[in-house]
């Protein structure tokens, strides 16, 4: 199915009966990365199961509610949790929230997640800056019939990720002390890890890393006009390049280890965007 403008404004409208904050700034936080949502001030918590046309998140690590106040002096609205695909959820159930940030009046999304380093020169804890990504899902968000006044019927990809919050990312990277890997994230369907054979065909289409999410979101807030940053937390090496097998705990374990220097960037990220002109 997919969702009508009526439905969008009856989720906006109860979720600003409970708030006066409108947020500028959309976060999305992936597996094991809603730790900053403890940052946010003057928190308002609404779980996904109070608002109109919202699915609920069923993956541990994603907490399933959404939260709106204030990062860095910054109106934010942040999703704890998000849906994926191999929940069961249809492709626009995934990104109506990215259409109901566009009603609140989001105008910047950032994107995270965690993924599988296909990547060699990666190391697990690593954060890498999204450059580009490659849709393996097979799926595409937009499919079905266009509404104008939501976007164009073609929308234009070849710069899906802002190259201007790009550099802003590596600027506070920078001074943080560190260095921000780049570049491009492979979407897989899930919800079972890829096989060594299927890392070897990523690995030669161009692809650095691989997860079950972020694109169809990132399709939908570039038809919506909303600009976007992807940052992905490197969980750990994906399958064939350790002698190891892949589990969901050791993508939490390294979200825990990475947790302090991932909120500080985004942090320095949020704080610095304000001196930028989203709008232009």
């Amino acid at each position: 199915m997919s969702f009508t403008r009526t439905q969008m404004v009856e989720a906006k409208t109860a979720i600003m009966k409970k708030t006066t904050i409108q947020p500028r700034i959309g976060l999305i936080l992936g597996s094991g990365l809603g730790v900053l949502a403890d940052e946010i001030e003057q928190p308002v918590h609404i779980p996904y199961d109070q608002i109109p046309h919202f699915p609920e998140s069923t993956v541990e690590g994603h907490a399933g509610e959404l939260i709106i106040g204030m990062l860095e002096n910054q109106p934010v609205v942040v999703m704890a949790g998000r849906f994926h695909l191999y929940e069961g959820h249809t492709v626009s159930h995934v990104t109506f929230p990215i259409r109901v940030m566009k009603e609140l009046g989001v105008d910047t999304i950032l994107v995270t997640n965690a993924a599988g380093g296909v990547n060699q020169s990666f190391a697990p804890g690593d954060l890498m800056m999204i450059r580009d990504h490659i849709n393996l899902m097979y799926q595409n968000p937009l499919m079905g019939p266009n509404d104008s006044e939501m976007g164009v019927r073609f929308p234009d990809m070849s710069s899906a990720y802002d190259s201007q919050l790009r550099e802003l990312a590596h600027q506070v990277a920078k001074q943080q002390g560190f260095t921000l890997q780049e570049g491009v994230y492979t979407a897989v369907m899930g919800p079972s890890y890829e096989t060594p054979a299927e890392i070897r065909m990523i690995r030669k289409l161009g692809g650095d890393a691989v997860g079950m999410s972020t694109v169809p979101e990132v399709i939908v807030a570039r038809h919506a006009g909303i600009r976007v940053l992807g940052i992905s937390c490197i969980s750990n090496m994906a399958a064939g390049i350790l002698p190891q097998p892949l589990s969901h705990a050791e993508v939490m374990a390294t979200a825990e280890q990475v947790k302090s220097k991932f909120i500080e960037l985004v942090k320095g990220i949020i704080r610095e965007s304000s001196n930028l002109h989203l709008n232009s």
